[in-house]
């Protein structure tokens, strides 16, 4: 486990109410791991949005060539993937 670090600040009564019914609900088993569970959250989402962003902006610049070869990569992908039993282990 990593080693953890002391936060002491305030917030604000709604999220201090939001975490510890996270505790109460069982999805921590203390505030502090409320805390992070919540910072790890945010930040999949940030992730998500700036790869969302950034593969905007690489198709973006893609020449007609390359665009025509990522549509090819697209198709065969796609046609594999519908070969695949995804409930399988």
């Amino acid at each position: 486990m990593l080693p953890r670090k002391k936060l002491s600040t305030t917030i604000g009564a709604s999220n201090y109410a939001y975490l510890r019914d996270m505790v109460k609900a069982g999805r921590a088993a203390s505030v502090g791991q409320a805390v992070d569970r919540t910072v790890e959250t945010a930040r999949r989402l940030d992730n998500r949005v700036t790869l969302e962003r950034q593969t905007a902006v690489y198709f973006k610049g893609l020449t007609s060539k390359a665009a025509a070869e990522e549509t090819d990569l697209e198709d065969v992908l796609s046609a594999a993937s519908q070969e695949m039993d995804f409930d399988q282990p």
